[in-house]
């Protein structure tokens, strides 16, 4: 190629199932990236625990000593995918402060202390890329930060983590309990040997707090979040919502709120939660299946776009940090930078209590006159306004007219009256129990199977 500039050298951390794709790709590629680029791009190191459990790399670039790596002055660019906080978070700084581009998918490193990332990058005048943290091989990050940098963005909200949906659409068609839905996607390779980052929401968590900073233009770190994972979703709430023509899926949802203040006026806030919710049938996120992702955004311009693919898995994660390390790469050729961080708006996380959210409730009840009007007044007290109310057949283990079963859906309150409510339902004499209590969502939509919208 003429003219093409000296070659943009690479240090990759981390050779496990995303990494090995990385160096595959750059293999098979490398005339087509180098086109792209405008100068070849080869990797001058390979940093691991344990070299011996590397055959597949020429002996030449493997190294145990990451930092060495890192700090070498030959390296232009550093590629991180080996997780977690630490060492990552050292590794990534050094490379920033040496003014070293940096392409991560570290998630939980981003979530926990991406701030600081991106001071050591503003400060060095470096590029930091990581849209393989969040949906995989889904061009979802970029959008954000740059294809919609001119619009107002409101929401955004979809599923974000494979393995859980995977659970929960197994548990919806086959009608199986959640054990026996882990241990399916246990089996495929769905659900790691500890499955409780992705089960207990953490792994969405984090993503949530990513999406949010860039589309509101504020830091949001992980603790930020509001977190619930799928672990004591039962059968039972699977067949509930189909009752109610919905699924249940685990959503992040981050959004743009807006409150009206004393004085007339209106201070926005930001909202970011993940749990288990019903969402209608209707909605194209109940059709996503498997280990897919599918995320929803809302602008004020732009309209609501979806964002659809695999979430996770070796290739597509590999594809997405080859397409920023293109990036990265043409910068450094060119001698430009990539977008910065922007968290001017610097908006106020709002917590999960004042948050509007509604409740499907499922309570044993005396099956007796005056119940439910007690029940009404319960919820009045609370505030809490009452969608629909149904009555279904009495819960086995009772005897003939002794009990019944209410299945109850509340307009949109603040989640600590919500939950208010619940704990006082429990201390009612005439409730027997409170079988089942999950969220429901409409994320925009009616929810006509519900009576509500």
């Amino acid at each position: 190629m003429p003219n093409q500039a000296a070659p943009v050298r690479v240090a990759l951390l981390g050779c496990g199932t995303v990494g090995r794709e990385v160096m595959r790709l750059l293999s098979e590629q490398a005339g087509e990236l180098a086109a792209r680029v405008g100068a070849p791009v080869e990797i001058v190191g390979v940093a691991v625990r344990r070299a011996h459990k590397h055959p597949e790399v020429p002996a030449e670039l493997l190294t145990t000593d990451a930092y060495g790596l890192v700090n070498r002055h030959d390296v232009d660019v550093v590629v991180e995918v080996i997780g977690g906080i630490d060492p990552a978070r050292g590794l990534l700084l050094d490379a920033l402060k040496a003014g070293k581009g940096v392409v991560t998918a570290n998630k939980a490193l981003l979530a926990e202390d991406g701030a600081t990332l991106a001071e050591a990058a503003d400060a060095s005048g470096a590029d930091l890329y990581y849209e393989a943290s969040v949906a995989g091989a889904i061009p979802l990050l970029r959008p954000l930060r740059e294809s919609l940098a001119g619009d107002k963005i409101t929401r955004v909200a979809g599923i974000v983590n494979g393995t859980t949906n995977y659970i929960l659409s197994a548990m919806a068609s086959a009608g199986t309990g959640y054990r026996e839905a882990l241990d399916e996607a246990t089996e495929l390779g769905y659900a790691e040997a500890d499955p409780s980052a992705d089960v207990d929401g953490f792994d969405a968590q984090a993503k949530a707090a990513i999406l949010a900073s860039l589309a509101f233009h504020t830091r949001v770190s992980a603790t930020d979040v509001y977190c619930e994972g799928i672990s004591a979703v039962t059968a039972a709430d699977i067949a509930a919502a189909e009752a109610l023509g919905c699924t249940v899926k685990l959503l992040a949802i981050c959004e743009r709120v807006s409150v009206p203040t004393a004085d007339g006026g209106v201070t926005e806030s930001v909202s970011a939660r993940v749990y288990p919710a019903m969402i209608p049938l209707s909605h194209p996120l109940a059709s996503v299946s498997e280990a897919y992702n599918a995320v929803f955004v809302e602008a004020e311009a732009a309209g609501q776009l979806m964002f659809y693919g695999q979430g996770a898995g070796g290739a597509p994660t590999a594809s997405a940090v080859l397409g920023d390390l293109v990036a990265v790469a043409r910068n450094r050729v060119a001698g430009g930078r990539g977008p910065r961080e922007s968290a001017h708006a610097d908006l106020p996380v709002q917590p999960m209590g004042r948050t509007p959210t509604r409740y499907h409730i499922s309570l044993d009840v005396d099956d007796r006159a005056g119940v439910l009007a007690t029940i009404a007044g319960l919820f009045a007290r609370h505030e809490v306004s009452i969608a629909t109310v149904r009555q279904e057949t009495a819960p086995t283990g009772f005897a003939k007219g002794t009990g019944a079963r209410l299945v109850i859906v509340t307009h949109a309150a603040p989640d600590a009256a919500l939950a208010a409510t619940v704990a006082a339902l429990g201390e009612l004499d005439e409730v027997l129990g409170v079988d089942r209590v999950l969220r429901v969502e409409n994320l925009g939509r009616p929810v006509s199977a519900l009576g509500v919208t």
